[in-house]
């Protein structure tokens, strides 16, 4: 075949592989980017993985660090607000009452709630063993004699710095008291015990006593004992007031002013 003769059939194979070519090019350039697109969603899902395992497994909660300040402030269990005192101490007579009240002892146990840092309220019991003067011993005919008062009152408490170690607290309250006078005579009894004796001993022979109300204020300190606050000891002085019978009543002294100061523990 002559030269003439094989240009028809080139031109005509170009026909056909030009369109060829352009055909496989538009099939294979959306594979490719289906492929790409696959590819970086695999990344991206894989990222995503990474992130999410790199991320912690508990979230922090605010406030979750605690506090270990007085008396368990931030906990939620109600016994933590739980407060209970004992102490004992001395109490003297004030005003018009010294003519018929003596110097005695006091002994003060109390227990309540504290609601946050600041206040408290306690109930609290007392009981004042006090002496009688020689001269009202005297009138009475008698050789010995006291007074015995008991309370039972509700005093809240408000500290004036409960997270330092050395604290300054302000108290008051009122409620109900009984307060028996007697007087006494020494008189032979027979004690037994391995063997018996006959020996003397003060035995009341006459008294009288009053119920009433009254009230008291007073200030105190506080020094922390251990790392949590929880364990104090404390000192306070009170004005005591009792509405006991007036001069020339039935079984009446007046009014009875005291000063009690107790030394203890609270916690």
């Amino acid at each position: 075949m002559s030269l003439r003769g094989l240009l028809p059939l080139c031109r005509r194979a170009g026909y056909l592989v030009v369109p060829a070519v352009f055909a496989f090019s538009m099939t294979a350039t959306p594979a490719a980017m289906a492929q790409s697109q696959a590819s970086d969603g695999f990344a991206s899902s894989t990222q995503g993985l990474v992130a999410e395992d790199a991320s912690p497994a508990v979230a922090p909660v605010a406030g979750a660090e605690g506090h270990n300040g007085s008396y368990g402030y931030h906990s939620h269990d109600w016994s933590s607000h739980l407060t209970f005192e004992a102490g004992g101490g001395a109490n003297a007579p004030i005003g018009n009452d010294q003519p018929f009240i003596t110097w005695g002892g006091n002994f003060t146990v109390g227990g309540g709630y504290r609601f946050q840092k600041h206040i408290s309220v306690l109930a609290e019991y007392q009981f004042m063993d006090d002496k009688l003067p020689g001269g009202l011993i005297a009138d009475a005919g008698s050789v010995g004699g006291h007074a015995h008062i008991w309370s039972l009152t509700l005093d809240p408490v408000i500290d004036l710095f409960p997270d330092r170690k050395n604290d300054v607290y302000v108290t008051g309250g009122g409620g109900f008291y009984r307060k028996v006078t007697s007087f006494t005579d020494p008189e032979e009894v027979e004690e037994c015990y391995y063997f018996c004796e006959v020996g003397t001993e003060n035995v009341v022979v006459s008294h009288f006593s009053s119920n009433q109300g009254g009230a008291n204020i007073g200030i105190g300190l506080t020094h922390k004992l251990g790392s949590d606050g929880n364990l104090r000891a404390f000192a306070e002085a009170r004005y005591l007031w009792i509405d006991t019978p007036q001069i020339g009543t039935q079984d009446g002294l007046g009014r009875t002013e005291l000063i009690p100061v107790t030394i203890g523990v609270r916690f």
